[in-house]
């Protein structure tokens, strides 16, 4: 099993990404970096980036140079996210999600995030499931 924002974590949605067929194709005229910050995880502040680059997709450690979208969240809001105890919609509206960047970009590629969900869900099936923080 895997641990949720762990590196082995992050390598797998890479190679998931990189060996997704139609994310490939889906992506061919799109470039876009999201990067995503989680504060107060069990293992420090993680930061990951996801970089389509017209036709590669790829997931890295670390901040992005230059990220098109940035979403930042607390471990709480991301292990509810990520279960689906919690949509990203919800949090956004409660403050507890904060997104900033080009927001029309991902709106334009909707397709792309739909697909990238999919191709994450065989990584979710591997991951051990986040533990919910007690929120103060």
């Amino acid at each position: 099993m895997l641990t949720f924002l762990s590196d082995d974590w992050i390598a797998a949605l890479d190679q998931a990404v990189a060996t997704d067929e139609r994310l490939g194709a889906l992506t061919a005229d799109v470039s876009l970096v999201i990067e995503q910050e989680v504060t107060d995880t069990p293992l420090g502040e993680v930061r990951y980036h996801i970089a389509f680059d017209r036709g590669r997709v790829s997931v890295a450690n670390g901040p992005a140079a230059e990220p098109t979208v940035r979403f930042s969240q607390d471990y709480a809001t991301a292990a509810d996210i990520a279960t689906g105890r919690g949509s990203a919609q919800r949090a956004f509206m409660t403050g507890r999600l904060r997104i900033g960047g080009d927001l029309r970009v991902l709106l334009d590629h909707g397709d792309v995030l739909t697909q990238l969900d999919d191709v994450f869900a065989g990584v979710r099936a591997r991951t051990t499931p986040p533990v919910a923080a007690e929120r103060a």
